[in-house]
């Protein structure tokens, strides 16, 4: 793609330096670590203590989930009556895995002697698309379903509670998305989201695996009746969901704060003992066998670029119920046949991405070569292609905002899917995602409401990324509307890129010390971000080293300090500035160990930008 580097600023905070030193003093940390502390809304020993080592006891009461009561009723009475339960799941991580949680402790519920019939649907991504279908929910009526749960989905499903009250079929809906402003939830026997209207769940940014998890939660605890049940229940058994929790709710990218921090860090540390014969060969097929494993605990990093994608994969390019069946089988055969396969998709989905991101890249090479170009000057790029998997088109549309920081719509006019009649009545599928400061969903509603007639034939998502089909026919008249709408919204101050640092950290300050102090703020991600500092006036002290065409190891040294410095990406934009050896820069960087087997056991830089000293005004 055309180098377009976006303005960016790096947003230094005011810190109440007597507050820091107080927090210090108090909690016996550094007082940098006390800054960061502060900055994340933790500003006493306690909380301190408590976010350093999170524990059980950290859980909230699921009971203060607005609908837990009744739903955690209405599941009893079915597995005492022996009545068949449906769980209607969704095809990424996170609705796989929350299929998992709940189908595993419902289970747990039976009555010795017995098993409780849990059923599971995973839709099909291309062939049915995301949410409930009432045809599906009609077909289980027909085969003696009486309750049906739903997992990561179904919040706004109207239809499909019409339908399920119209067949007298009870519904459970469990989800995190955000309900209808207007409309509200659906009419359902219980409903569990926490961000509904009335909901006093403390934890807002719950995934859909986590409210799966609580209503989990709240049955087990309810069929522990000893002490003894009690003791195996906080020891062993939600531990051991964690696991599969934590992975889900790193892969949805939710915030790392509260309940959510709570769960992954206990899950990352519980992934040292993968018990399940699915986790574990998945894990050894993504390099993160414990047995082999240079350091642990995991990272978030790890399992988000390791261990999520190959979860993923299988509902991009085929079938994610086999994501289901990997996590709920005991035979290690199925297990390992199960995880070849998904890392064998994993790798087709990587070659797919791969072939159509090469294609946008030559689309917007010759669009920036024309005298009037007209998707690289445009505010939001719409991208459209006959041939590009609708698996990817997510995958795409992010990778088009990280290079080139717009708004971006990726759009394929070919479902790939056997017996879609989206396909033969030509209508296209789209994907898009967004920077901060433009909200893509409200976006699609206003251009769907201009004059004219309606766009899509479904659309849905939030801020930063939406998912939406119309007719194939309709998509330069999207292009023209986004057009029109963005020019009033999106500004160069919109799309500068602000990069949050914490302080001025100059090479020499850096120690072994201070990074040990840093991995205690793991898990990392949103809402608990990577520390990041700046340091000026740093010298390129060595010739730079490309890696792969466009990475590259710089060696940077400030003083008596010098360390090596990872620039994903950076390549063409060093190019671009001519950067070399002897330059002076200014730099805001992430501090990380090197764990590499031949090259690991010691510290090094992250780029994050970089500002050539003689540019500067």
């Amino acid at each position: 793609m055309p180098v377009n580097p976006p303005l960016t600023r790096w947003i230094l905070p005011r810190c109440d330096a007597a507050a820091a030193e107080a927090l210090a003093r108090a909690a016996q940390v550094p007082e940098i670590v006390a800054e960061l502390l502060i900055s994340r809304g933790i500003t006493t020993p306690e909380a301190t203590a408590a976010f350093f080592e999170p524990t059980l006891d950290q859980l909230h009461d699921p009971y203060l989930m607005l609908g837990m009561r009744e739903a955690v009723a209405r599941i009893q009475q079915a597995v005492a009556a022996h009545e068949p339960i449906l769980i209607y799941g969704d095809y990424d991580v996170d609705g796989t895995v929350a299929t998992v949680l709940l189908k595993t402790a419902i289970e747990r519920l039976a009555p010795a002697g017995t098993k409780a019939d849990v059923r599971y649907h995973v839709p099909h991504r291309i062939r049915e698309g995301y949410g409930m279908q009432t045809n599906i929910l009609a077909d289980a009526y027909e085969a003696g379903v009486r309750l049906v749960i739903s997992v990561d989905t179904g919040v706004r499903a109207f239809a499909a509670a019409a339908e399920a009250r119209k067949l007298k079929l009870d519904l459970i809906v469990t989800d995190h998305h955000l309900p209808d402003e207007d409309r509200g939830v659906p009419e359902a026997l219980a409903v569990l989201n926490p961000n509904q209207q009335d909901c006093p769940y403390p934890a807002k940014d719950l995934c859909g695996a986590g409210v799966a998890f609580k209503l989990a939660q709240a049955l087990l605890e309810a069929a522990a009746t000893t002490d003894a049940d009690r003791e195996r229940l906080r020891t062993k058994i939600l531990p051991a969901f964690l696991k599969l929790l934590a992975i889900a709710t790193i892969a949805d990218s939710v915030p790392l704060r509260g309940e959510n921090r709570v769960v992954t860090s206990i899950g990352l540390r519980e992934l040292q003992n993968p018990v399940q014969p699915g986790l574990r060969e998945l894990m050894r097929l993504a390099h993160l066998d414990p047995a082999t494993h240079n350091h642990l605990p995991y990272t978030t990093t790890e399992i988000g670029f390791r261990l999520a994608p190959r979860i993923n994969a299988a509902g991009r390019m085929d079938v994610a119920s086999d994501v289901v069946e990997l996590f709920l089988t005991r035979d290690t055969a199925r297990a390992t046949a199960l995880a070849e396969k998904l890392n064998a998709l994993n790798e087709d989905r990587r070659a797919t991405e791969a072939e159509a991101l090469a294609a946008i890249e030559d689309l917007l090479a010759k669009d920036a070569a024309l005298p009037a170009p007209l998707l690289t000057n445009a505010a939001v790029m719409v991208l459209d292609g006959a041939e590009w998997h609708r698996g990817v088109i997510g995958i795409l549309a992010s990778r088009v905002v990280d290079r080139m920081y717009r708004p971006a719509l990726v759009i394929t006019h070919n479902a790939h899917g056997e017996g879609d009649d989206d396909a033969v009545e030509g209508v296209a599928h789209g994907s898009g995602r967004s920077v901060p400061g433009f909200h893509l969903l409200d976006a699609l509603t206003a251009v769907d409401l201009m004059e004219g007639p309606p766009l899509f034939t479904r659309f849905g998502g939030h801020a930063h990324a939406v998912g939406f089909s119309l007719p194939s026919g309709m998509v330069p008249e999207l292009r023209r509307r986004m057009e029109l709408y963005a020019a009033e919204r999106l500004t160069p101050e919109t799309l500068a890129k602000e990069i949050n640092c914490h302080a001025e950290l100059p090479l020499e300050r850096i120690t072994p010390a201070l990074y040990k102090w840093l991995t205690k703020f793991e898990p990392l991600g949103l809402g608990n971000p990577t520390p990041v500092f700046i340091a000026r006036g740093v010298r390129v002290a060595a010739p730079l080293r490309r890696m792969k065409e466009k990475h590259l190891k710089l060696r940077l040294q400030q003083g008596s300090a010098s360390y090596d410095c990872l620039a994903w990406n950076w390549a063409e934009r060093a190019d671009a500035l001519g950067l070399a050896e002897g330059s002076m820069v200014d730099i805001a960087y992430k501090l990380r160990e090197n764990t590499h087997p031949d090259f690991g056991g010691g510290l090094e830089l992250e780029l994050c930008d970089l500002v050539m000293q003689e540019d500067k005004n």
